[in-house]
């Protein structure tokens, strides 16, 4: 993500370190990746709603996610401009970033091996979300 870029909500490094621990700042505000298969994410089954760790929003349906065999959350679509997508040459390669629309938190990156009916796998990081158990948006 651009550093020109704004989003609704704002707040410098310090503010954000008082809301979220650690593992969440590394991954959500300095792009950071957790291991593979450590998200208690993964195997959420339920009904529900995936939201932004960082600031609530909610991203992903329940019924948009799938078992990828990659070991972090996957879905085939977000929810309708949950999330924002930018070019991520990082590792000297090039993929594309996916961070929440809202508070620009860097959530994962996207990947078009996904199921129908879209072909896209969004593989996010468990610990930039948290589940809201309840009814499917989907």
């Amino acid at each position: 993500m651009s550093t020109h870029e704004s989003f609704p909500v704002e707040k410098t490094d310090e503010e954000w370190r008082q809301t979220l621990d650690a593992e969440q700042f590394r991954v959500l505000r300095k792009h950071g990746t957790e291991r593979a298969g450590t998200s208690p994410l993964n195997l959420e089954k339920r009904k529900g709603t995936f939201v932004c760790a960082g600031c609530g929003q909610e991203l992903f349906a329940s019924g948009t996610k799938f078992e990828s065999g990659t070991g972090w959350p996957s879905f085939f679509a977000p929810l309708e401009g949950a999330v924002g997508t930018t070019t991520d040459r990082s590792f000297f390669m090039t993929r594309t970033e996916v961070h929440c629309s809202r508070c620009g938190g860097h959530l994962g990156h996207v990947f078009p091996d996904g199921p129908p009916p879209t072909g896209q796998r969004y593989c996010m990081n468990g610990v930039a979300m948290r589940f809201e158990a309840g009814e499917d948006l989907a």
